[in-house]
């Protein structure tokens, strides 16, 4: 019988990036579901403060290559690669000079917001899709941390719903205490959109704040993980008006076992739909 298979997208894994709840789990999630018998491919951002030379990422000449347009703009999609030896874990990284190659994550110096936070999470999003595609593995489960990744369950469900990769994935993203103050860019409603979705599918980012975007993230989802226990009142309404599958799992030890378990009961859900 063949393996499932469950895609990560992350937004932060240790040891390339410094150790928080989010990193953490980035990390030790995908090796716990590896085994446990499932087949698992893992991505994150090659933000500018990675080591590449310490971490021994190298670029994936046969995967990059691609031009992704965004607000107009042409964007060299580069896929790079590295090993975490003792988990038996790969993990490509989506990378490109404009976005990712300052030495920051998601705010300068000055702890401002960087100006094209927007462009950079969409083209993380489409970049992971992408290079899926390219890869020809069809993900049962992709599983989406943190507001970076929040546009993936969008373009699955709306841009790939009829990609033979992606057509019968479930997708669940998990919510983490990261709420930021400030906006992204107004225009991100505009830059978006690609092949059939228009601005009526996500009028819910007309305002770009932290909540409209975990939102939008939500509409798209099957189903819903609740990795902090300090979540925004609004954001835990509108699950519950959406009425979705929820796992509420802030332990910080034994989160392993219950992500699987949640996995298995998505998946099994999807067999009897298919069927």
């Amino acid at each position: 019988m063949e393996k499932e298979k469950i895609l990560f997208v992350n937004q932060e894994i240790v040891p390339y990036l410094p150790e928080n709840k989010i990193s953490l789990i980035g990390r030790y999630l995908p090796q716990g579901i590896q085994e446990r018998g499932k087949e698992i491919r893992t991505f994150m951002p090659r933000f500018g403060n990675i080591n590449e030379r310490r971490n021994q990422l190298h670029e994936v000449i046969r995967l990059s290559g691609m031009n992704m347009v965004i607000n107009n703009t042409d964007h060299p999609l580069i896929i790079k690669v590295a090993s975490i030896q003792s988990a038996r874990m790969q993990v490509y990284f989506i990378d490109n000079e404009d976005f990712f190659k300052r030495k920051f994550i998601f705010t300068d110096d000055k702890g401002h917001m960087f100006p094209d936070n927007d462009e950079r999470c969409i083209f993380y999003a489409r970049g992971v899709l992408e290079t899926v595609k390219k890869l020809r593995w069809a993900p049962d489960i992709i599983h989406c941390h943190g507001w970076f990744s929040a546009l993936v369950p969008l373009y699955v469900k709306m841009a790939f719903k009829e990609d033979p990769i992606f057509d019968h994935s479930k997708v669940i993203f998990s919510i983490y205490d990261q709420e930021f103050k400030e906006m992204l860019n107004p225009e991100f409603i505009n830059k978006v959109p690609i092949d059939d979705i228009t601005k009526e599918d996500i009028k819910i980012i007309e305002k770009p704040t932290y909540e409209n975007i975990i939102k939008l993230a939500i509409q798209y989802s099957d189903a819903v993980i609740l990795a902090d226990e300090n979540i925004n009142k609004n954001i835990l309404n509108y699950i519950n008006e959406k009425n979705i599958k929820v796992l509420a799992n802030y332990d910080s030890e034994k989160y392993i076992d219950a992500y699987a378990d949640f996995y298995d009961s998505i998946i099994e859900k999807k067999y009897i739909e298919e069927f």
